[in-house]
């Protein structure tokens, strides 16, 4: 498994991670309706700069290689101008590669990145306080807890549910 910048090129095969992402409606605020183009624009648009995790495939058969997406992140600025040190980021990860280790290796690698960038810190501000898994991948990387957000996401299975700002200085 490798991360690499990720290219426009690259959307063919995120973009069914995206969809499978938000259909389940409980870890992310995308309605399912989203378009192709709001898919694109989160993840290439205008100041973003996404990653893709991916793994090398063989064809036995053709005696040919190419690579599969397993995940995906991105970094933003939190804000613009006297905010703009302050970075952002989300995640997304194929339902077939959870609990793998690809959330925690994107993470840690945004980590560096976002260092590497220059920002001071790493905020998310929309973390859904059922999505177990992220509560537990972000405190486990060092990231705090600052507040919840009561009621704030409409969860499509269990209604209103928290949501949870977490915040790391770099």
């Amino acid at each position: 498994m490798q991360i690499r910048k990720a290219t426009p090129d690259d959307f063919p095969q995120m973009l069914p991670i995206f969809r499978e992402v938000i259909q389940g409606g409980d870890t992310y605020d995308f309605e399912e309706t989203a378009s192709d183009q709001d898919a694109f624009d989160y993840w290439f648009g205008k100041g973003v700069n996404s990653w893709v995790m991916e793994e090398t495939i063989s064809d036995a058969d053709k005696d040919s290689a190419g690579s599969k997406i397993l995940g995906f992140y991105k970094i933003i600025q939190n804000h613009r101008g006297r905010g703009s040190h302050v970075a952002n980021a989300s995640f997304m990860v194929s339902r077939e590669t959870r609990g793998k280790g690809v959330g925690r290796k994107m993470g840690e690698d945004c980590i560096r990145n976002a260092k590497a960038m220059g920002f001071k810190a790493i905020q998310f501000n929309f973390v859904i306080s059922t999505n177990e898994p992220a509560m537990h991948l972000w405190k486990s990387l060092g990231f705090k807890e600052l507040c919840r957000l009561p009621g704030a996401f409409n969860h499509k299975k269990l209604g209103f549910v928290d949501a949870v700002i977490f915040f790391q200085e770099l």
